[in-house]
């Protein structure tokens, strides 16, 4: 399962350097994923208007992996000062999905 972050954001950006998938973006910047831009609209593999904010930090969950592999926890969620950083019931992910997705971002780079 991907983690979301809510619309109860405060901007402090304090998640986005921990993020060992760099999954997290300020609101209304730009992705890439597998070099292919995204942003406000456009198409992504999951679709980017379900999560693209242009008003608080987002999290892409085509490059979320809920820390796996990295740490015990999700990082984002760890170092939330407002507890916004949540598990995201859109994007449910098995343990085994969560590595396959570890493996695929390593090989394109992140």
């Amino acid at each position: 399962m991907a983690i979301f972050i809510t619309d109860e954001c405060i901007n402090c950006g304090a998640c986005e350097p921990e993020c060992p998938n760099t999954a997290i973006y300020e609101g209304g910047a730009e992705w890439e994923l597998a070099g292919k831009a995204y942003g406000e609209g456009d198409a992504a593999p999951t679709g980017a208007s379900e999560f693209w904010s242009a008003d608080f930090f987002y999290i892409v969950p085509d490059k979320c992996t809920e820390c796996e592999t990295f740490h015990d926890e999700p990082q984002c969620a760890a170092v939330c000062p407002v507890d916004c950083c949540l598990p995201d019931p859109k994007h449910v992910e098995s343990k085994d999905e969560l590595h396959a997705k570890v493996k695929y971002l390593d090989e394109i780079g992140r």
